[in-house]
């Protein structure tokens, strides 16, 4: 809204025109093409107006063609069928930002009781317009305040360390590999009705099929020993695994003797005769805060490697038996 018109002079380089209506406060598009169409009355030229008004010559020259050509400067009907949703319905599904978790029925339901009854697809788009997209929710290790806490500590403490302190880190786990199968998802190219087909399915067994645990180290320079746990893993096998693997780990990947050790905090990891052993052998070990650290997604990621190779493996030797002729039986006569 124009909220204080008075009449003023405007000066220009080749004339002075008084009795031109300004507005103070210009605070729509529509006070800005009054304006344009009272200094094109005046005669002033496009770059004037640009210039005094500040905005685009542009978008003062389309202004002053369509005020030119229909005597208005509001926005002409448009072809198409108009809009299903008031300005209202469109402000209630952009709030589903608000509301991660909210599905297209639930939105469907809501934009019902003020009005407008729309389909699913109407709202994905209108959601799709403001940059929202349904994705799949990313699992995260629950975490209390407390943990976070510590997380944040545990930042601050090593925010002034350098790239080679982090080079010296021994880095390991215990990661569990599955023997038959996989939890990953798998994309078949199959045609309609052949989804249950023996080579369009993943067999899978009661039990998860088995798996194995294995005690693996890393660190900036390669990959270390990796050793099978058999059996259930107690302080003191867990003892006996760095007693013959860690400092040849350590040895092998060229690390400095005095090298960082990093462990989770399981509980047999934090045993006291685990503890005592480190101080014995003068090693330093990295503490962490929380049993599942989540700054450390290294670890993952390596051993995330490791198991999509092993299913690689399985799937190339599988291949290769395909093409392995089968014996020929002994003559029996």
């Amino acid at each position: 809204m124009i909220n204080r018109i008075h009449l003023c002079v405007i000066k220009s380089l080749y004339k002075c025109t008084c009795s031109v209506i300004v507005s103070e406060f210009c605070l729509k598009r529509r006070e800005h093409h009054e304006d344009q169409g009272t200094h094109q009355a005046a005669g002033f030229g496009y770059k004037n107006f640009s210039q005094g008004l500040n905005i685009s010559r542009s978008t003062v020259q389309a202004i002053v063609l369509k005020w030119k050509a229909y005597q208005t400067t509001a926005n002409l009907p448009r072809p198409g069928r108009p809009s299903k949703l008031s300005a209202q319905t469109r402000r209630l599904i952009r709030d589903a930002a608000t509301r991660p978790m909210i599905t297209l029925d639930e939105l469907q339901r809501s934009t019902a009781e003020v009005g407008d009854f729309v389909h699913r697809t109407t709202i994905s788009c209108i959601l799709h317009k403001s940059g929202l997209y349904g994705r799949v929710a990313r699992r995260k290790q629950f975490l209390k305040d407390i943990h976070k806490k510590s997380c944040l500590k545990f930042a601050r403490s090593h925010l002034g360390d350098t790239p080679n302190m982090w080079k010296k880190v021994l880095w390991s786990d215990e990661p569990k590999i599955k023997l038959f199968g996989h939890n990953a998802k798998c994309y078949v190219w199959c045609k309609s009705n052949t989804a249950y087909h023996p080579e369009h399915t993943i067999p899978t067994v009661k039990h998860g099929g088995g798996s194995i645990m294995v005690w693996a180290c890393f660190s900036s320079a390669g990959t270390g020993k990796m050793v099978k746990m058999d059996g259930k893993m107690d302080g003191a096998k867990y003892r006996t695994i760095l007693e013959e693997n860690l400092l040849e780990s350590a040895k092998d990947l060229r690390l400095e003797r005095r090298f960082i050790f990093q462990e989770d905090n399981d509980p047999k990891h934090k045993a006291k005769s685990t503890l005592e052993w480190f101080t014995n052998k003068r090693i330093q070990v990295l503490v962490c805060p929380v049993l599942q650290f989540p700054f450390f997604s290294n670890k993952s990621s390596q051993f995330s490697v490791l198991k999509v190779q092993l299913l690689e493996m399985k799937k190339n030797t599988a291949a290769r038996r395909a093409f392995i002729p089968s014996p020929t039986p002994p003559n029996t006569y």
